[in-house]
């Protein structure tokens, strides 16, 4: 550990002041009157000791904390506790308190908080793939009280926003997937939404730089006419409300980036095609008994004036959302015929629209106190629990984690078995070979017999032996009928394999007779000393329960028996080669090179045809079930539903080398059925050298045009190259790669 590294710098130690000394007012109505005191002292034993550790990114976990504990404070809303545990808990990774410590001078509470966030960092320390619904689960569960959570939304945030202009490029896409898969969707159902926004436009930026930097130029340029249509759309409707006597303020609100560049993709448009791109909010001054009234009042007043789009209306007035969010939504046709959305909800539910159910239950006058942080909490819970249309987040059912248990490989995967599970089921849950071979296993240092249960957050090492082989007893060892299953399928194979040896034996046995064997005589034979199965026969033979000199005096007894009988020798299996049988199908392999898993060259791979990947694209793999890897697009249509789904399977991978080879692409273009239009597009892919054209499929409809091309090429910047000119042929309007 660099001690001179970890110090903070004198800019640092300033910046440590200034953000205490921001935090003090927003907290001083919640603190005790010792708690500034013992808090300043725990904070300066932090300043001052070397055993905090920077982050990936080089930034200090006070500053981080200090920061954090601002969000909590004043874009959540959470107190005392939360707040304190926040700036306090990385004491106790470092070794400066414990937790019994904090929790005599703080509070039950406050300890309750800072277990939590010590136990979702050593979660961290364990390198999982986040990505993995196993990872979002056992995360909720590791999070007694669901402040932890909260907390740690507030943390990835303070993050996001700092490492802007951070040299760890790997790090930060990292962080930015995260985000992107877990803590946006997390921050959404709960209500949060300004911090859901300021996510997933941050993951964005880091990720689809080039698009996130198109739209939000685009953004700026349109501003101006954006507001004065903004200011034409409000100014009548203002009128209106002033002279009902109603007491309001109306903003505009633009989209988020993230939120356009989603429409953009899903409607396979550019920006000039998203129509919808800002509400425009009317937030009522109204007493808590007349809100209701008094939104529907502004309601049909609006629609009076403008034409309502019913299909797209939406009242979450009536009947609240799960995380309790209230507002009632309408679209109607604005002047110059624009379609308008238009948000009507008072003072108070806006705030809670903002924050979230922090304000939600403030506003229902929880202050403080254990009983009201249990109602709190209790809400946040039946939020989590209730089921909604969210695709990533209907896997978090609080219900379900008292029959699950979360363990990880030494190499930090995640897997997810019954509750009651053993080391052998785990060591079957990794490999059947792992399984098959499996003597125990070791968790924190220490060993354990592969009948140990395990419990959620176990870091097992399994132990191996060459000798070791499946027993008949550990079947009543295993939960997971997947382990039950592999191994009677290895009993049976062994049972075959002995059955093999013992007929094996048998045959040269007679052979050192010169006795030749007849399958008729044989068989015979058989049924003469009890079997009628020539399995069980053979078995009998393996585990002693038959001789082979008795089997040898029998057949002879019975050859004498059917002397004069036809003998039919049966063909001999010795020549049979199992090779034959094997599948012969080449893996594709690429004359590119792909560097998999940060180190790991010359392994065979296929590109995936869902995205059509080519050199220079960004990539990752994707471990099939057949073993083999699948190279995608990291922006692949499938790339969500992969990660979310088997985030353990997915590995990272980039190009190394140069380029050669040929990839097949497809591109679709759009533009006006003009003559000759499909020559000049034709025309220009025959001119570009190393692009060939493999087909060409065109439909025309009312003046318009739309179609598929296959070129050839060989990476991603002639691609672009050759978008740009066909975007350069005069009555093409778009040119999008499929």
């Amino acid at each position: 550990m660099n001690r001179e590294l970890n110090t903070l710098t004198e800019a640092e130690r300033g910046q440590v002041t200034s953000l205490y000394r921001q935090l003090l007012p927003l907290v001083s109505a919640e603190f005790k009157p010792d708690d500034f005191t013992k808090l300043r002292s725990y904070l300066q034993a932090a300043a001052d000791t070397p055993a905090m550790e920077r982050d990936i990114f080089g930034l200090h976990p006070l500053l981080i904390n200090l920061q954090t504990a601002q969000i909590v404070a004043t874009e959540i809303g959470m107190t005392r506790g939360a707040i304190l545990a926040v700036l306090l808990y990385e004491l106790v990774l470092t070794n400066q308190a414990t937790p019994e410590q904090l929790k005599r001078d703080f509070g039950d509470e406050v300890g309750v908080i800072v277990h939590g966030l010590c136990r979702i960092h050593e979660l961290y320390e364990k390198n999982p793939v986040v990505e993995s619904e196993n990872f979002r689960s056992l995360l909720l569960s590791f999070a007694e009280d669901m402040r932890v959570i909260l907390v740690v939304i507030a943390s990835r945030l303070c993050v996001m926003r700092q490492i802007k202009d951070s040299d760890n490029e790997t790090a930060r896409q990292r962080v930015s997937m995260e985000a992107a898969y877990l803590y946006a969707p997390l921050a959404h159902k709960l209500g949060l939404y300004r911090l859901k926004s300021e996510l997933e436009d941050l993951s964005l930026k880091y990720l689809e730089h080039d698009a996130y930097y198109h739209i939000k130029e685009k953004l700026n340029a349109t501003k101006r006419s954006r507001d004065a249509y903004i200011g034409r759309f409000i100014e009548p409707i203002q009128q209106k409300l002033e002279a009902a006597g109603l007491k309001f303020h109306m903003k505009g609100r633009t989209k988020s980036i993230h939120s356009i560049w989603q429409k953009m993709k899903k409607q396979r448009c550019q920006f000039e095609g998203v129509y919808d791109l800002f509400a425009i909010r009317i937030i009522l001054d109204a007493p808590l008994e007349q809100e209701k009234s008094q939104c529907w009042q502004v309601f049909s007043i609006i629609t009076d004036m403008y034409q309502p789009n019913p299909k797209r209306m939406r009242d979450w007035l009536s009947i609240p959302k799960s995380n309790g969010y209230e507002s009632l939504h309408i679209t109607v046709l604005g002047p110059e015929q624009k379609w308008v959305e238009v948000q009507i909800r008072t003072e108070r539910m806006d705030e809670i629209a903002e924050r979230g159910l922090a304000a939600h239950w403030r506003y229902k006058g929880v202050k403080g106190g254990e009983a009201d942080v249990e109602t709190w909490l209790q809400g946040i819970r039946s939020a989590l629990e209730a089921g909604d249309d969210m695709q990533l987040m209907d896997q978090f059912k609080m219900d379900l984690y008292e029959d699950e248990v979360f363990v990880f490989t030494p190499k930090g995967d995640l897997f997810k078995l019954p509750q009651g599970a053993t080391v052998l089921d785990f060591a079957y849950a990794i490999h059947t070979k792992v399984g098959n071979k499996c003597t125990g296993g070791r968790i924190g240092g220490k060993l354990v017999t592969l009948r140990h249960q395990l419990q959620s957050g176990d870091q097992v090492e399994i132990l191996t032996h060459s000798n070791q082989y499946p027993k008949q007893d550990w079947l009543s060892v295993v939960k997971t009928g997947r382990a039950r299953s592999k191994i009677r399928q290895a009993l049976k194979e062994m049972a075959a394999s002995q059955a093999a040896y013992a007929k094996e034996e048998m045959e040269r046995r007679f052979k050192n007779r010169k006795v030749e064997i007849d399958e008729a005589t044989l068989m015979h034979t058989m049924t003469r000393l009890g079997y009628r199965v020539v399995t069980d026969f053979y078995k009998a033979l393996a585990d002693g329960v038959l001789d082979v000199n008795q089997v040898l005096d029998a057949y002879i007894v019975q050859q004498r028996h059917d002397r004069g009988e036809l003998v039919t020798q049966a063909q001999s299996a010795q020549n049979y080669n199992p090779q034959l049988a094997a599948d012969k199908q080449q893996r594709p392999t690429s004359g590119d090179v792909l560097t998999i898993d940060n180190n790991l060259r010359g392994i065979d791979y296929s590109l995936a045809k869902c995205c059509q990947p080519v050199y220079g694209d960004r990539v990752f793999g994707f471990l099939t079930a057949g073993g083999g890897i699948k190279i995608h697009r990291t922006d692949c249509p499938n790339a969500p539903a992969l990660r979310e789904r088997y985030g353990y399977r997915c590995i990272e991978a980039q190009w190394a080398g140069k380029g050669g080879s040929q990839y097949a692409i497809t591109l679709r273009v759009v533009g006006q059925d003009d003559l000759g239009i499909v020559n000049n597009i034709t025309s220009i892919i025959s001119k570009e050298e190393r692009i060939q054209l493999r087909s060409i499929s065109i439909d025309s409809n009312d003046g318009l045009f739309s179609g598929t091309l296959t070129v050839m090429l060989e990476d991603n910047s002639r691609l672009k190259q050759l978008i740009q000119k066909l975007e350069g042929v005069k009555g093409v309007k778009a040119v999008t790669r499929v």
